[in-house]
């Protein structure tokens, strides 16, 4: 069956499928949903769990194969498929009915991967995990919802934030629910339980020495290369997600290549700057960093933070850290 979102702690308490279809591109609501998923499990006697992730030339009957001795051991397993692309092929998807069909009280089978297009919801594979167990789509938040979201997640980290606070906190994710969680998270550490303002988010941010994607971004913009790599490694250090890292340059790319048309139209680049909600502290480096670059670069740019978010996510071969270093480097010259 498939259920919502809202409905899925609800189902947990009731009960524990055979197995489930977890999908969507919301990265930290897709992990926290498989978090709860073995945390039931474990309740329930499941105690070893396999993973497998389905990159290019993975070997299907590999997968079939580690069911074959589950009745020899009294162990309960969970198995984890991992789809990168969300398009197992022929050969995946019939392997994924078969291990469906195999799930019960020995072995809890789970798929997740991306939200899935149209003749992925139809294909022969999703629709028999549908019939026997759990499809969860995990949608994203909208800009309405996100500081609702904000709160409410703050709420549950025992802090009582004001209007300001979660505004400016929405203001700086702008929709990245990862970053959102490290923000929510910093905070509790610097500020414990309570009361939390507008001011104090913005101390708690500037008082904090971890290296944060923030500060990379500004040190490429002000063509400080060095200052921007150590940062990178900085954060790769520090277990950040690299898609994170993809996100904040992409999203500093888009408005560079946007005000940098702006420019080659004949346009006002104060003005562009200011429609674009480019802060005024940060409007010297914006205008340095384009006078630095030719025309097409940044578009050039953010073809690379693709290739480079594709490679985070498993859906193409290449180092993200590498490639994104590559750009780091291109921004700040």
């Amino acid at each position: 069956m498939k259920i919502q979102a809202n409905q899925f702690s609800s189902h947990l308490i009731k009960s524990l499928a055979p197995c489930y279809l977890v999908t969507g591109d919301e990265h930290l609501l897709v992990d926290e949903a498989l978090d709860s998923i073995r945390e039931k499990a474990r309740e329930r006697g499941f105690t070893s769990r396999e993973l497998h992730v389905a990159t290019t030339g993975f070997d299907w009957n590999a997968l079939t194969a580690s069911t074959g001795n589950l009745s020899l051991f009294a162990e309960q397993r969970i198995i984890e498929l991992r789809l990168p692309t969300g398009k197992p092929g022929k050969a995946g998807g019939q392997a994924i009915v078969d291990l469906v069909e195999q799930a019960g009280p020995e072995l809890l089978f789970i798929v997740t991967g991306p939200k899935l297009d149209r003749s992925g919801s139809a294909s022969k594979w999703a629709k028999t995990i549908d019939s026997k167990g759990v499809s969860l789509p995990i949608w994203p938040i909208g800009v309405r919802e996100l500081p609702g979201w904000i709160a409410n997640r703050m709420r549950q980290a025992e802090l009582e934030p004001d209007r300001e606070a979660v505004t400016l906190i929405a203001d700086r994710v702008e929709g990245n629910l990862l970053a959102a969680g490290q923000e929510i998270e910093k905070l509790r550490l610097i500020l414990g339980a309570g009361k939390v303002t507008a001011e104090d988010v913005s101390d708690a941010v500037g008082n904090s020495s971890r290296y944060d994607v923030y500060k990379l971004t500004d040190a490429a913009l002000a063509g400080d290369a060095g200052r921007s790599v150590k940062i990178l490694g900085g954060l790769r250090a520090e277990g950040v997600e690299p898609v994170i890292v993809m996100w904040a340059l992409t999203r500093e790319l888009r408005t560079l290549a946007r005000l940098d048309d702006v420019i080659r139209q004949g346009g006002d680049l104060g003005g562009a700057m200011q429609k674009s909600g480019v802060w005024r502290n940060r409007q010297g480096l914006v205008r340095s960093c384009i006078g630095r670059h030719q025309h097409g670069a940044f578009h050039s740019m953010l073809k690379a933070t693709g290739r480079a978010d594709a490679a985070a996510k498993g859906q193409r071969a290449g180092d993200p850290w590498q490639l994104a270093t590559d750009v780091v480097v291109s921004l700040s010259q």
